[in-house]
């Protein structure tokens, strides 16, 4: 594989996994919906649904978001009484957020969101878990800085 054909679309893998993540956020739109959230919004809301409470540094880092990105979000679920933003005691630099009572309702509600969407997948349960394993095997190397894997001898291109 010359080095222009890996510029090819279909060679890089950034394409389907860029693609995938639309299909499936488009996937969530009807169930979200019905809820009044975004994606967005009910990402993070399954962070209050698992912690009650959490600092904003803390919520950026689970949702792999930043908090220019994130506070516009908070604001939201915040005006939607899901949530309550306030700074810390112990230092005020720190925003801290709770789930509100509101907000632990619509949990009861988004409870069965996963397993409808999941039912919509094509991927058998074990195909799931590979790809699973293999997207956060992805992120973590982002997020801990390391450096790419060598090259494939093959050019890593065995889709075809």
């Amino acid at each position: 594989m010359t080095k222009y054909d890996k510029l090819k679309l279909d060679n890089q893998m950034c394409f389907p996994i860029y693609a995938c993540s639309r299909a499936v956020i488009r996937r969530y739109g009807p169930f979200l919906k019905e809820l009044n959230l975004t994606y967005t919004q009910y990402i993070t809301m399954t962070v209050f649904w698992e912690y009650g409470t959490v600092e904003m540094k803390t919520l950026c880092s689970k949702l792999r978001l930043d908090s220019g990105t994130l506070t516009p979000v908070l604001k939201s679920l915040e005006a939607k009484n899901y949530i309550e933003r306030r700074r810390s005691d112990s230092d005020e630099r720190m925003l801290v957020c709770s789930v509100t009572e509101e907000g632990m309702r619509l949990r009861d509600k988004a409870a069965d969101v996963p397993e409808a969407v999941e039912s919509c997948s094509p991927l058998t349960a074990e195909e799931a878990s590979v790809l699973y394993k293999a997207l956060y095997k992805i992120m973590d190397a982002e997020e801990s800085g390391e450096e790419p894997a060598e090259e494939p001898q093959d050019g890593g291109n065995d889709r075809k």
